[in-house]
């Protein structure tokens, strides 16, 4: 299944947001806890935002798009919380607005789930 998906990953790597972008500068090389993310991951029969696989969690950011596809979102996220993954989900706006409130928030869930 995800090699099926690396060529979607790709695409959506190429076309990323500016709020992806903005977060993705932030998350990568190790700045948050020394935890390793990626960026458009595919993983659990779709390419999340972001993934960690040290510590099993998904960080997906929302735009004005996803206030039409609110069931649609919340099976995603029951179907990567089944596979084992710790969701976290934010609207573009709190990146844009509150990125360290974003950045703390993901720091706690790894500190977390890594038992500290």
């Amino acid at each position: 299944m995800a090699k099926r998906l690396t060529p979607v990953a790709r695409k959506l790597r190429r076309g990323r947001t500016e709020v992806e972008d903005r977060l993705w500068q932030r998350l990568r090389n190790r700045q948050v806890e020394g935890a390793k993310f990626r960026f458009q991951r595919p993983v659990s029969g779709s390419v999340a935002d972001f993934g960690c696989d040290e510590v099993k969690l998904i960080v997906e950011l929302d735009g004005g798009q996803h206030a039409g596809q609110v069931e649609a979102d919340r099976a995603r996220t029951l179907s990567l919380e089944q596979a084992g993954y710790v969701v976290l989900r934010f609207w573009n706006s709190d990146v844009t607005e509150n990125l360290d409130g974003v950045l703390e928030e993901i720091r706690r869930t790894v500190l977390i789930a890594r038992g500290r």
